[in-house]
């Protein structure tokens, strides 16, 4: 007699498999200030930020399909608290606060905000990051502040080890909130919005949820980069390149899958290296034929890259 071949829950190993290399990654992303200089650790730096930027937007525009190409708001609205507060509120308090600013920035305007749908909603989203920036620039020249040097902020370990925290969580966040309920209301409301209202998803309170999320990442990042600069001027935290590489970095990677943001950062942030290394005039020209051929030519990114040629392999 044969014995029967022994089974395992479909799923279940591979289900954790992501996680843990992210927490094991993050673990040994530690010692990289201990082993690099420090223009490494500042490109680690940068790293971790673009990752963690791209997570939060991949939790609304990548799941829900509402595409914002204002993401920048919340980075600079996060920012800016961080530099007003500084010297005022201790750096563990100071991120949070600006995550939580963010993120109630998001809260009032996201019922009036997520009404609209398509392109009507990538370019409101953009409007309403140029509309704040400015507000901003008013302000502070109402009190005589054209920009604010920022003495005695932490070194760039310091910062590194928070940026590589926050990348960790929003990572991890993003992997659970695509494996919850809330990820799969946010796929049915991406697929067909109408459809998924009519079977009872609750599609503005999950959209809400989502937008809120989406930008506490952001509001904390933007605080830890305002630390970052020696001088700070509105138009740095608010800049618009921002969002567009956000959303190039999704596009590269694959934007509905936590995989996605991190390929895509790393694939984009090496070829920025190279290219303003040896032909920055022409960093531009290949950032925008490579969005162009991902976009025609591989939609799904590099995740989807890789498992069409895993399914091919098998």
């Amino acid at each position: 007699m044969t014995a029967a071949p022994t089974t395992t829950a479909p799923g279940v190993t591979g289900t954790w498999r992501f996680p843990v290399a992210t927490l094991a990654a993050g673990l040994f992303a530690i010692a990289v200030p201990q082993v690099v200089g420090s223009y490494y650790v500042s490109v680690a730096l940068t790293l971790c930020m673009w990752i963690a930027l791209t997570q939060s937007w991949t939790i609304l525009s990548g799941m829900a399909g509402y595409i914002s190409l204002g993401h920048v708001v919340f980075y600079g609205l996060g920012g800016y608290v961080s530099v007003v507060t500084w010297q005022l509120l201790p750096l563990w308090v100071a991120i949070p606060l600006a995550g939580l600013a963010a993120g109630l920035f998001a809260a009032i305007i996201g019922a009036p905000v997520l009404r609209v749908r398509g392109p009507y909603f990538v370019i409101l989203t953009f409007g309403i990051a140029e509309l704040v920036k400015y507000i901003v620039i008013n302000v502070e020249a109402t009190i005589a502040q054209a920009g604010r040097l920022m003495f005695g902020t932490p070194p760039v370990t310091i910062l590194f080890y928070v940026m590589l925290g926050l990348a960790v969580g929003a990572t991890l966040l993003a992997w659970s909130v695509r494996r919850s309920r809330l990820g799969a209301g946010l796929i049915a409301i991406r697929e067909d919005e109408p459809a998924a209202e009519t079977i009872g998803v609750p599609v503005v309170r999950y959209k809400t949820y989502a937008y809120i999320l989406s930008a506490v990442i952001p509001g904390m990042v933007g605080a830890v980069m305002g630390l970052r600069l020696t001088y700070v001027e509105v138009l740095q935290l608010f800049n618009p390149i921002i969002s567009f590489t956000i959303v190039t970095m999704a596009i590269i990677g694959g934007s509905d899958d936590a995989r996605g943001p991190v390929l895509g950062a790393g694939f984009l942030l090496v070829l920025s290296e190279l290219l303003w290394s040896s032909l920055p005039q022409l960093y531009m020209v290949a950032l925008g034929t490579l969005l162009v051929c991902f976009v025609l030519f591989a939609p799904n990114g590099i995740v989807g890259l890789l498992a069409r040629r895993g399914g091919g392999r098998r």
